[in-house]
């Protein structure tokens, strides 16, 4: 048995989200960004996610969503099960490693914050995309529950719209 590291250089994952100006990414729990997010930004995420090929929630984000979105397999941190899509409660680099066995190369980490925050804990997130939106909620969530000591490298920046700026981080591990 060789002693290789769980996360391969091959399985990329990427953190996709959109946020408010002042940063926020819902101001509660049970808000979903079709009520804020330009139809930009639901483009760009649907072409994006489509091309990883895995899109990964936590279970309040899926039922913001409420049904699995087609053309990705869906995967929901959650004891419960949800039709359609797949559930877990592995850590990070185990789900992973098995996507990867299972022939992926890209996994979208689609919210909320603590999946967000799982994810960027265990090292394995490599890029960022965080479309800005010209709004502000003054409070709410936050991309991140936890502490988070990381650095970012930027990558690209795009208008999506006239209003809207796509930004593209990678994460120095």
């Amino acid at each position: 048995m060789t002693n290789k590291s769980i996360k391969s250089s091959t399985m990329k994952t990427f953190i996709i989200a959109a946020i408010t100006a002042d940063g926020f990414i819902a101001k509660n729990a049970s808000h979903t960004p079709l009520e804020w997010t330009s139809k930009e930004d639901k483009q760009f995420f649907s072409q994006r996610t489509k091309q990883a090929g895995v899109v990964v929630f936590g279970q309040n984000t899926y039922k913001t969503i409420g049904k699995p979105l087609p053309g990705r397999l869906n995967i929901v941190y959650s004891a419960k099960q949800y039709e359609g899509v797949e559930t877990t409660q592995k850590p990070p680099e185990e789900l992973l490693a098995d996507l990867e066995k299972r022939g992926f190369k890209e996994a979208a980490i689609c919210g909320g914050s603590a999946i967000y925050t799982m994810f960027m804990q265990a090292g394995v997130v490599d890029t960022l995309y965080l479309t800005v939106e010209p709004v502000f909620f003054g409070q709410g969530m936050n991309l991140f529950n936890k502490e988070i000591d990381a650095k970012l490298i930027l990558k690209s920046m795009k208008k999506l719209g006239d209003t809207t700026m796509l930004l593209e981080y990678g994460v120095e591990n």
